[in-house]
């Protein structure tokens, strides 16, 4: 569903035009209520003064307000005019109410207008852009090489992770998918765009390698994605993320979404995102109430045997460390241990990192000790608890670490473990991430330890972890879904075990073992 826009102008982007925007493409089917009344701007105009006196203090920016009000929220899908195909998978996954990033996004983003979103992780934000991003694209066929819409995130898990909670939504609207990121045989994702894409999700580094390859183009894209966008930019890839988006086709539609906006997508909303309605459903970017945070001052010598001890726990865990050598030290001392534990970090082939990925989300692993390369894009059912075994260097780090759990409406901890000399550092990033922490002294076999996260002794006996069979590309993806009943969870599940391999309308080449 594309809907004209009227035409950008010169002043900001340097680049753009004349013209309309979608001009040639057909008309929304969205009902009139929920057309833009206009251009204008964010969503409750400009930010109080005390808004952004904490946002500056998080090297956050506040977007420029215009005149031009946002569409009120939503209380249900079938307000919004989607097509019926949606709708009815919607209530297949058992998808009954929109979240509130959805609910605020979604009757803007229908209309045409250009987004900035901001939620907690796990709140929804991939269902938030995928339901505008493929009912634009009802009906319409890509040619080879020439996808219709984009999604651009930072990691190759979270790019598995998109192309696995949209799908079924694709599916229902006979579009098809490709994921196109490193680590891969590049030959099979030209392969895959030749056959042709109407939507691609990518990292930015493989995706101007095939472009640069001659094996993808993006003059055709009407609709573009940016996820985590803070994080590519820390990450180094906003040089490469510009020059996507000025191959994309003039006055397309831009929807940023991220956890945390700060100074570092300034350049992005200014220069590419044209009079967007601004969301930002949760102002705190991550204090999650379903969430509770502690932090345990240790001593050094004590330190390792409180991670083993929290390993040990009954239930799932992810453990994160600053260096890829203390995850793999960490990762062999459990499993000596008799913990059912394993290793994620950017030293593991993608092939390795999927069946990590797998084994934890099927309990063959109870934990996963990572570095920050499971800050995101991870979704793992009934993860209750976080425990950063060296505190993260910064509050964006920890609002992500920590955003593995508590999601969809769940309750989880998020567990630190201080040294003495990590303290003041420690207590300036709780105030950044606007969190009051539980604050615990605390030494391995103690029953407070044990209360709080369910640390209990290891069994001594050493593991040896077999590879099972990778898990289904389905899994793993209700985090960016609607509120979903446990009776359709059931039904889910049952659907999983029973469909045939291979089964689908997607080339998910990014979750391939």
């Amino acid at each position: 569903m594309n809907q004209n826009r009227a035409s950008r102008s010169d002043d900001r982007t340097g680049r753009r035009s004349g013209g309309h925007r979608g001009a040639g493409a057909p008309r929304s089917a969205t009902p009139d209520r929920y057309r833009s009344p206009g251009r204008g701007g964010p969503q409750g105009g400009r930010r109080s003064g005390g808004e952004r006196t904490r946002a500056g203090a998080r090297g956050e920016f506040a977007p420029p307000a215009t005149g031009t009000p946002a569409l009120p929220p939503v209380d249900s899908f079938d307000r919004l005019g989607l097509p019926s195909a949606l709708l009815a998978c919607l209530t297949a996954e058992g998808v009954t109410q929109p979240f509130p990033i959805q609910a605020a996004t979604l009757p803007n983003s229908l209309a045409g207008r250009d987004i900035l979103g901001r939620g907690r992780t796990g709140s929804g934000k991939t269902l938030a852009f995928g339901l505008a991003l493929l009912a634009r694209l009802e009906g319409r066929r890509a040619e080879p090489r020439s996808p219709l819409g984009l999604v651009l995130v930072p990691t190759r898990e979270l790019a598995q992770q998109v192309t696995e909670a949209l799908t079924p939504y694709a599916r229902s609207l006979r579009l098809r998918m490709t994921t196109v990121v490193g680590g891969l045989s590049i030959g099979r994702q030209a392969s895959a765009l030749r056959g042709g894409a109407e939507v691609v999700v990518a990292t930015p580094g493989r995706l101007k390698d095939l472009i640069d390859r001659g094996d993808c183009r993006l003059d055709q894209v009407g609709a573009t994605v940016l996820d985590e966008a803070d994080q590519m930019a820390d990450m180094g890839f906003m040089p490469q993320v510009t020059e996507l988006l000025d191959q994309v086709r003039p006055g397309g539609q831009r929807l940023l979404f991220s956890a945390t906006l700060d100074r570092n997508v300034d350049l992005l909303v200014r220069r590419y995102l044209d009079d967007p309605t601004v969301h930002s459903v949760d102002p705190s970017a991550g204090a999650v109430t379903t969430m509770e945070h502690h932090l345990f001052q240790v001593h050094g010598p004590d330190k390792h045997a409180l991670a083993t001890e929290i390993a040990a726990r009954d239930g799932r865990v992810i453990l994160f460390l600053d260096t890829k050598h203390a995850v793999d030290r960490l990762a062999e001392h459990l499993l000596r241990n008799g913990v059912r534990a394993a290793a994620l970090h950017g030293g593991r082939s993608q092939a390795q990192r999927t069946r990590t990925l797998a084994q934890f989300r099927d309990g063959h692993v109870t934990a996963l000790v990572a570095t920050n390369v499971a800050a995101r894009g991870i979704h793992v059912d009934d993860l209750d608890l976080v425990v950063n075994v060296d505190p993260p260097a910064d509050h964006k780090d920890y609002l992500h670490r920590g955003g593995r759990t508590a999601r969809a409406g769940a309750s989880g901890s998020v567990v630190t473990l201080v040294l003495p000399e990590q303290r003041r550092t420690m207590s300036r990033l709780m105030a950044d991430a606007g969190i009051t922490p539980q604050t615990t002294r605390v030494r391995s076999g103690e029953a407070e330890l044990s209360r709080i996260t369910g640390a209990r002794k290891p069994s001594g006996v050493p593991v040896t972890l077999r590879a099972p069979a990778p898990a289904s590309p389905r899994r793993g993806a209700a985090s960016s879904r609607g509120r979903r009943s446990p009776a359709a969870q059931a039904r889910r599940a049952a659907a999983v075990r029973s469909r045939p391999a291979g089964q689908g309308g997607a080339t998910s080449l990014g979750s391939a073992a």
